[in-house]
């Protein structure tokens, strides 16, 4: 087994064994814990009592965090002629439409968000198969399918991310940055919270949450008391 390093003992070092912190606490601790070179991502996963299985249980949505997400977002919008200067002036970094399909087709997919017009999703169906894997398709209800693409732009661009949860019964979201401010990470995943709580499928019996933990990128996993979130 590998030794840990002197810092690695001292972040570990940090973090009481078998404690459950408050999300106030977390969000001053994991800034602490965070030893990386860059500005790490500030994470979050949500153990829910769901069975993604099941289509009644499925928890997925959107949220607009506060303070954003601290990360450049890579937007395209594929939209007609007369939506391109709208979709340009609220911040998108690609516009067009048939230039970029084909620049799909041939493996280009270097954006974090596709936002479209529900006329335009007919031409995108063929390339599913390149943008589903990447969680890229556009869809209406994450709000990435509109006639409104200015304000979907300009939302994303803003701080909305959309979740969805995994296999496990799990819900991954990044809801900052390790030079937030303590209280915008804890601001950030209240609300990111306050979102699932109210997405709760009247199918899911039991415990709805089982678990939270609040991380940084390569950092240990902060248990977090759901109470504190609520």
């Amino acid at each position: 087994m590998a030794k840990l390093t002197k810092k690695q003992k001292e972040v570990a070092a940090l973090i009481e064994r078998n404690k459950f912190y408050s999300i106030t606490e977390a969000s001053e601790l994991v800034k602490k814990i965070s030893n990386s070179k860059f500005d790490a991502s500030v994470d979050v996963a949500v153990r829910l009592g769901v069975d993604p299985r099941k289509a009644n249980q499925m928890v997925r949505g959107v949220v607009s965090l506060p303070h954003g997400t601290g990360k450049n977002v890579r937007v395209l919008a594929l939209v007609s002629s007369d939506k391109e200067a709208e979709a340009k002036e609220a911040g998108a970094d690609y516009v067009g439409l048939d230039e970029y399909l084909d620049k799909i087709k041939a493996g280009w997919t270097d954006v974090d968000v596709i936002i479209t017009q529900p006329s335009v999703m007919g031409k995108l169906g063929p390339l599913g198969r390149i943008l589903g894997p990447r969680g890229l398709m556009p869809n209406p209800k994450t709000g990435t399918v509109t006639m409104d693409v200015a304000k979907a732009v300009a939302e994303v661009k803003a701080g909305k991310i959309d979740f969805k949860v995994d296999k496990y019964g799990i819900v991954h979201a990044s809801i900052g940055k390790v030079s937030f401010d303590s209280d915008k990470i804890r601001e950030n995943a209240e609300e990111l919270f306050k979102t699932l709580l109210r997405l709760k499928p009247t199918a899911a019996k039991g415990t709805y949450v089982k678990s939270v933990y609040l991380s940084s990128t390569m950092s240990k996993g902060i248990a977090v008391d759901s109470k504190s979130l609520a």
